[in-house]
């Protein structure tokens, strides 16, 4: 990780997949964090309505992961959606408008941490962190929608500005 602040260090995150090898993973990966766990849609939603996280990490596919977004952003918990297969250009229109600030894909979870604090300084600049997603994870995007899948310049960037500015998105706890 580079020199810049550690938005993660003593964080707790809610981590949810039905793959026990990809919580495992993640608690890896985010080893400053407290990280609790979750395999299904109703342990989830109970962790989500009886303790306070400072992130939520929730899949798509598998724990009803657009549904616990809702409840996630509903109780104020800042969420970024986990995905390797369950990306379309429907289910990253839902979660924008949902309040979800990120995708991330399984097979860039290595890097997870990086690009977790990057993401946060980026909103704390006052910026939206989708600009940082589609910059840091373009081929991602381009192997799921091909060429053209951010449309023709700025008016799909104002279009994603608009989505993040009228979801609930990351409200900071400070």
């Amino acid at each position: 990780m580079t020199e810049t602040e550690n938005y993660l260090k003593g964080m707790h995150i809610l981590a949810v997949d039905d793959e026990a090898d990809i919580l495992e993973s993640i608690e890896d990966v985010l080893d400053e964090s407290r990280v609790d766990r979750a395999s299904s849609y109703a342990e989830a939603s109970k962790k989500i309505k009886q303790t306070e996280y400072d992130l939520a990490i929730l899949d798509i596919m598998g724990v009803d992961g657009l549904r616990l977004l809702e409840e996630a952003v509903e109780r104020g918990i800042p969420s970024v959606m986990l995905t390797a297969h369950g990306l379309s250009q429907e289910t990253l229109e839902i979660s924008v408008s949902k309040g979800a600030l990120s995708y991330i894909p399984k097979d860039a979870m290595a890097h997870m941490d990086d690009f977790l604090n990057e993401m946060f300084a980026q909103i704390n600049k006052g910026d939206s962190p989708w600009k940082l997603v589609f910059k840091r994870l373009g081929g991602f995007f381009v192997k799921a929608f091909g060429p053209k899948w951010d449309g023709e310049g700025q008016e799909f960037w104002d279009e994603m500005e608009r989505r993040h500015r009228k979801s609930k998105g990351y409200v900071s706890k400070s």
